[in-house]
């Protein structure tokens, strides 16, 4: 310890430097801008867009309040990408999300529909593992691509199968474990 300097001005030299907050914090201000904390810049949905595909995890909070309006963001994004291009859901899908706010199922219906995108992204990881080594691109050949070909129809079914039965498991262990007020496609609850 120098003489010249205070003891809690050598343990703050030492001190390690903090880590990087694991969550990266937007600012969304009033003017529909949202600012990144981390790289102190004003950034896009499309940035946030790429935040997402990267798996990073962030918070947008509003700049005055501090109100969390992630979802707010993320749906955003959502209604982009179903704007232009291919939409992924069909307007009867929608019609039969907006009938279970309010419903007593839709706690259930949240729960049950993040259960299945995480099941459907776990497979979607096994078939891209177990077909990484056909697709290089030293070994594909004519013979090597009709082979993959003919593999993936039996990869594809067993997938989609288990990805049927972990929905119909779920579905049941709902209509075991909840009362069910008369509902269109749902048997009376047995008692």
């Amino acid at each position: 310890m120098s003489p010249t300097r205070p003891a809690a001005a050598d343990a703050q030299a030492e001190a390690p430097a903090a880590p990087e907050s694991a969550v990266r914090i937007l600012k969304k201000y009033p003017n529909r801008r949202l600012y990144d904390t981390r790289t102190s810049s004003y950034i896009t949905l499309a940035d946030v867009k790429k935040m997402v595909l990267a798996g990073e995890d962030f918070e947008v909070r509003d700049a005055k309040s501090s109100e969390d309006l992630t979802r707010s963001i993320l749906l955003q994004i959502i209604l982009e990408e179903e704007s232009g291009g291919v939409p992924m859901f069909s307007a009867p899908m929608l019609a039969q999300i907006i009938r279970f706010y309010g419903h007593a199922m839709q706690g259930v219906m949240g729960s049950l529909l993040e259960k299945n995108l995480a099941a459907f992204a776990e497979m979607q990881e096994r078939f891209l593992e177990q077909s990484k080594e056909l697709y290089d691109p030293q070994r594909l050949t004519p013979e090597a691509w009709a082979q993959l070909v003919n593999a993936q129809v039996p990869v594809l079914q067993n997938l989609m199968a288990s990805y049927v039965d972990q929905g119909r498991v779920m579905l049941e262990q709902m209509q075991k474990g909840a009362v069910f007020p008369e509902m269109p496609g749902f048997p009376p609850p047995t008692k």
